[in-house]
């Protein structure tokens, strides 16, 4: 193919995922936005309970990140059905992993009912616990509608339909900005529940945007040839191991991922309610920044996915490479408001003056490493596309846990430095990861054995 024929249709993908990744991207923000309103209210109500929030919430997304990375092996099964044009096989697959969520969302209800009594063992700072464990015994009853709703989530983009998880992402938002600060301040007649308000309210969030997703794709037609709720079926064992065997290695990748941020954030934890509290906003800035380029991964996946599905092995490398030309540009401009607007930002969160100038420098940090996080998720999310999961999830282990958290924790708390030392293994593992997952993915979509149709 000559170049001339190649560059339209490069650009022709990087439109089309771009599209796609729009409403998933500003769905992940929405979420994004929810732990921002949660730290903006946290913060003003006072240091301790922000400082509580930062470890509930670590807590929280602790058991969550396995779920949610298991589940998203929906999002490629989907597509690839999708693009072979064997859509008579997504109900059915689809209602095996609604059992496998809810499953998900039980061992995550447990895992928070008997984690908070151990928080003094971890080390946590003794006038942060109290908050903290009322926070966690309240999200928990949030757990498997958090589960369920990101089944029904992917199931919905390996569809290539992405808007609901926009309108969704921004309709719980709305609900949990007032409700959070009436059940955190006290107001209308309520009693001041501080973080354990901010934990109530996010619960009830989670059930409302499960329950209307259920809804919309009950009644919607777009998905009715599906028949996803045709029937009541009984769990299928082969079908959930299925979803689990590809899954599951997705599920722990995230964890290990996710898990070097919230270890880091547990750790900090240990050295004070003020570093706490920084480390909570620097890396809710960071956290809002990621939103962009998860987004554009997820997009990736079904784009991938379909090529496979499709038979096109070109179709693979160009929805690879058009989701990284978007990324370069996504992750220059997050850099870019990171140095700039480091003090700025901050001062959003907190009136406090020790806490903003910690915060301040921890930003610093993370506009450091927005080009081998962004690179390496897209990348993640373009392996998922052709099922490849075994292989990173050992990339992630070693990257994040065989460097990233002995370097940060090395220079964080046995070398003294701190905060700032954590970060720097905050900066390493995603460095080593791009560096990594970029190489399998070139190696895998060279495997995939696909024809280069044009």
């Amino acid at each position: 193919m000559s170049t001339a024929s190649s560059t339209p249709r490069l650009s022709r993908e990087v439109r089309a995922t771009g599209l796609l990744a729009l409403p998933l991207v500003l769905g992940h923000v929405s979420t994004g936005l929810i732990s921002f309103v949660d730290n903006v209210i946290a913060g003003h109500h006072g240091t301790h309970t922000l400082a509580a929030v930062t470890i509930g919430t670590a807590l929280l997304w602790l058991p969550m990140l396995i779920p949610i990375g298991t589940l998203i092996s929906l999002t490629a099964s989907v597509s690839q059905l999708h693009g072979a044009g064997r859509e008579r096989e997504i109900g059915p697959l689809f209602r095996q992993a609604l059992w496998l969520a809810l499953g998900l969302g039980l061992i995550m209800f447990t895992f928070l009912t008997v984690v908070p009594p151990l928080l003094p063992a971890f080390g946590i700072a003794p006038d942060i616990v109290p908050g903290a464990t009322a926070f966690l015994h309240a999200v928990r009853w949030g757990g498997p509608a958090l589960t369920l709703y990101f089944c029904m989530r992917y199931l919905s983009e390996g569809m290539h339909w992405t808007l609901p998880t926009m309108l969704l992402g921004f309709g719980g938002l709305l609900v949990l900005a007032p409700l959070g600060y009436v059940l955190c301040y006290g107001k209308l007649g309520f009693p001041e529940l501080g973080a354990e308000g901010l934990g109530m309210a996010s619960a009830i969030m989670m059930w409302l945007q499960a329950l209307c997703f259920a809804g919309y794709l009950w009644k919607t037609k777009r998905f009715a040839h599906l028949q996803l709720f045709s029937h009541l079926e009984a769990p299928r064992w082969s079908a959930i191991w299925d979803l689990l065997r590809t899954g599951l290695p997705i599920g722990i990748t995230v964890l290990m991922e996710g898990g070097l941020f919230i270890v880091t954030a547990l750790l900090i934890g240990r050295l004070g309610a003020t570093e706490a509290a920084s480390h909570q906003i620097a890396i809710n800035v960071a956290q809002l920044c990621f939103m962009i380029p998860m987004g554009v991964a997820e997009a990736t996946t079904v784009r991938v996915g379909h090529a496979v599905g499709s038979g096109n092995g070109l179709g693979v490398r160009r929805a690879a490479i058009a989701g990284l030309v978007i990324i370069l540009g996504t992750q220059t401009l997050s850099a870019l408001v990171l140095l700039f607007g480091h003090d700025a930002i901050v001062g959003v969160y907190t009136a406090d003056m020790g806490v903003a100038a910690l915060a301040s420098t921890l930003l610093l940090y993370a506009a450091a490493f927005q080009f081998p996080d962004g690179i390496q998720v897209l990348s993640a999310g373009a392996l998922r596309g052709l099922k490849d999961t075994r292989v990173p999830m050992f990339i992630a282990m070693f990257s994040y846990w065989g460097l990233g958290m002995p370097l940060g924790a090395g220079l964080g708390l046995g070398l003294g430095m701190g905060p700032q030392g954590m970060w720097l293994g905050l900066i390493l593992g995603p460095t080593a990861a791009a560096i990594l997952m970029g190489w399998r993915l070139r190696v895998s979509s060279a495997r995939a054995g696909l024809p280069s149709t044009p």
